[in-house]
């Protein structure tokens, strides 16, 4: 059960770690919440603590236990497939995330894919490989537009859409020669699904799973989804054009990847994520996340009406068939503004203007992602992604048009942005076609 109030460590730096705090302060439960290292935006809602080090199990567990911490949440990956979770559940600590058995289904692509495989998981078709000779000798067989994955975690960038041979090969060269470090040590090379693609998180802890707001992200960095892939540029939920039936699907298999995890002896505790392509044969797999997405966290969470800390602490403990989740029928926007060059090369310490003007205007909330409150009271910039400009509205449109003129109230140099997130759903299915 719930004690009147507990304390919580949130462990990470992002737009999605500042929006679990933001949710979970929120609640009459929480006591002290500490975010480590967190950002700009966290200072404002919790006690930062920037010099915890969040890939070390025995700092995480001293730190938590000096502070009287009954919850520890874990957002990003790194910590996750590093045994974090698992060392704080030793410790007798509640734990919101996966061990580093389950955390596996994004620590590595070649363990979910034959995950999927053995329990009969829609997915794309995929040969995994050690060497670059076995895998430049599948592409011999197997012929653009193809996808090259890093098996491991790689930051995001570890994906490469390959729309002619010669770039698929030299994309297996480039794993290979270390352009991704240890990630790139196996390749993943998978059939190219085709469809629009949707994000389904879900809360389980091991048996029950209880299926989030339906999300969709958009990777690239420019307009008209053409550059380089990003962490996310702009998100909306719910997603308007998935039917029923696809989304009736994609909550039975998310459901079945739970039981297999459980039966193959993985006691899944935290968020799932799967990554869906909707293809004319019904949604299939791209891949599974062991952690909230960021951005999509950003527009989800303000549509939870349900405490998050009751959730949370109710899948740590294993008794989650004793919660039901209850969602806004508001609709949710959110416009990343990033730094000049992101994802490449960018520059830190630009002072950022009028986030407060920004949060004035109805349904807006600014998630802070890359940035730093200086000692002085001046937030700046520290990130390639640096703000999470979100909107809650009636429909589609207002929550949109309410996003992007809160965005355009915030100013910083350099400041760039996406002005067609969402512009794809407005048009509809057929949209993805074109």
């Amino acid at each position: 059960m719930i004690e009147d109030r507990m304390n919580i460590l949130i462990l990470g730096s992002g737009g999605r770690e500042h929006a679990i705090a933001a949710s979970l302060t929120a609640s009459p439960h929480a006591g002290t919440t500490y975010v480590a290292p967190g950002n700009g935006g966290t200072a404002l809602c919790a006690v930062n603590v920037a010099a915890l080090d969040i890939l070390d199990q025995d700092a995480v567990v001293t730190f938590a236990r000096a502070h009287d911490v009954g919850l520890v949440v874990i957002g990003p990956e790194a910590p996750l497939v590093a045994g974090v979770a698992d060392a704080v559940r030793r410790a007798g600590i509640l734990a919101y995330g996966p061990g580093a058995s389950g955390a596996r289904m994004e620590g590595s692509k070649t363990f979910a894919k034959e995950l999927m495989r053995r329990h009969g998981i829609p997915t794309a078709a995929y040969g995994s490989f050690a060497t670059e000779q076995g895998a430049l000798a599948y592409l011999e067989g197997h012929h653009a537009p193809i996808v090259v994955k890093a098996d491991g975690l790689a930051a995001g960038k570890g994906v490469i859409i390959a729309m002619t041979d010669e770039e698929a090969r030299e994309a297996v060269k480039a794993c290979f020669a270390g352009e991704f470090g240890a990630a790139g040590a196996t390749v993943v090379i998978e059939e190219m699904l085709i469809g629009p693609e949707c994000s389904l998180l879900a809360f389980t802890d091991g048996a029950t799973m209880l299926p989030m707001a339906t999300a969709q992200d958009h990777k690239r960095a420019f307009e008209g989804d053409t550059g380089p892939n990003t962490g996310g540029m702009g998100v909306y939920s719910p997603v308007p054009i998935v039917t029923p039936s696809e989304h009736d699907q994609m909550v039975d298999i998310m459901q079945q990847t739970v039981d297999a995890l459980r039966e193959e002896g993985i006691h899944y505790r935290g968020t799932l994520y799967g990554g869906f392509m909707l293809t004319s044969a019904g949604p299939k797999v791209l891949e599974f996340n062991a952690r909230f997405g960021d951005p999509e966290t950003q527009v989800i969470l303000p549509r939870l009406e349900t405490d998050l800390f009751e959730v949370m602490v109710a899948t740590a403990q294993g008794r989650l068939d004793t919660v039901s989740l209850s969602w806004s029928p508001l609709w949710a926007v959110s416009v990343v503004l990033a730094s000049a060059g992101y994802p490449g090369y960018y520059e830190k310490g630009k002072p950022i203007r009028s986030t407060h003007e920004a949060e004035a205007l109805d349904g807006v909330t600014v998630y802070h992602a890359g940035t730093l409150l200086q000692d002085d009271g001046t937030l700046v910039t520290s990130g390639g992604r640096v703000l999470d400009v979100t909107a809650l509205g009636r429909d589609f449109s207002t929550a949109r048009n309410t996003a992007y003129l809160a965005a355009s109230l915030i100013g910083f140099e350099g400041k760039f942005q996406r002005n067609d997130i969402g512009a794809r759903a407005l048009r509809g299915r057929a949209a993805w076609e074109e």
